[in-house]
């Protein structure tokens, strides 16, 4: 019998002009995640970023309304330069996988994120614009990497 989650799940692939060396550290290194991570008007605060297997996340994002959001989340796999999973613990609970891939001075990321139920994932879809989120999210990645490449003409 398939499994099929495709009710329930976000998937977004972007090419990102840097390269895997780069992208791997903006989303490892805290001093980094933190400059870019969350939807457009979203500031975050990493109060822990544990990367290795078991290791915690902790962190909480700002809304623009002064609305903080409290997340945890666990790392479960973590391979340099290739992918990092990681299991959302707090609402709504998530599985995400993230892989990057080489392509010459350019990375390839493909952002996985799967959630419990179909209710969770409508709810969050409707409640906090899920879909929109990764994207933005993405969008400040790109930018943010932009402007590291700008400074140190990579």
């Amino acid at each position: 019998m398939e499994n099929n989650t495709k009710d329930r799940e976000l998937y977004l692939e972007r090419l990102l002009d840097a390269p895997v060396d780069l992208v791997w550290e903006v989303w490892t290194k805290p001093e980094h995640i933190a400059k870019w991570w969350g939807p457009n008007g979203f500031t975050t605060t990493i109060d822990k970023m544990d990367m290795q297997p078991d290791g915690e996340w902790i962190l909480t994002m700002h809304g623009p309304d002064g609305t903080d959001y409290p997340n945890e989340s666990t790392f479960k796999e973590v391979v340099p330069m290739k992918k990092i999973v990681y299991d959302h613990t707090s609402y709504p609970h998530i599985v995400a996988t993230i892989e990057f891939e080489a392509q010459g001075d350019k990375t390839l990321i493909k952002w996985h994120m799967l959630f419990d139920s179909v209710e969770v994932f409508i709810d969050v879809a409707k409640k906090y614009g899920a879909k929109k989120g990764q994207k933005e999210n993405v969008d400040k990645l790109a930018v943010y990497l932009r402007g590291i490449k700008a400074k140190s003409n990579i």
